[in-house]
């Protein structure tokens, strides 16, 4: 644990190209599904948090995606076409939109997640429990800019 104490340059880049490939890999295995629809990456990880945050507001997807408004337009025009995203008038506040995975969504949602399901899981499973969940804390630390 010490030589984390003296964490060098060199050992920061090390681990900066490991995310970036793990986060290549990961999201490669389902590109042949995405482009079987003309999806990409902005499709995958929009329909992604709509999953995980259903019923998330357009300005909140906006945060957690850190684009502009105008290209998710983009995406949420493709993913409402492709009825895998509908979006519905907020009852208390009708100017809002939420949005919420169409029943075509979640299928097609599941054949993307199945695809990246394997990695993980075997990452994952060939890890002791507490390697996961210290796993799990640096990288929300990373996602927080925690110190």
């Amino acid at each position: 644990m010490k030589d984390l104490l003296y964490l060098k340059d060199e050992q920061i880049k090390d681990c900066i190209q490991l995310l970036l490939y793990a986060y290549r890999e990961t999201f490669s295995d389902p590109v042949q599904i995405l482009k079987k629809n003309s999806l990409g990456p902005a499709h995958h990880r929009a329909m992604h948090l709509v999953e995980r945050n259903e019923g998330i507001n357009i300005n909140e997807l906006l945060l957690k995606l850190k684009i502009t408004k105008q290209s998710l337009n983009r995406v949420l025009k493709d993913l409402k076409r492709l009825k895998i995203v509908k979006q519905i008038k907020d009852e208390n506040d009708t100017r809002r939109k939420l949005l919420y995975l169409d029943q075509n969504g979640k299928k097609f949602y599941k054949e993307v997640f199945e695809s990246q399901k394997k990695r993980i899981f075997n990452a994952l499973k060939d890890s002791d429990s507490e390697s996961v969940i210290r796993f799990k804390e640096v990288l929300k630390k990373i996602i927080n800019g925690k110190k």
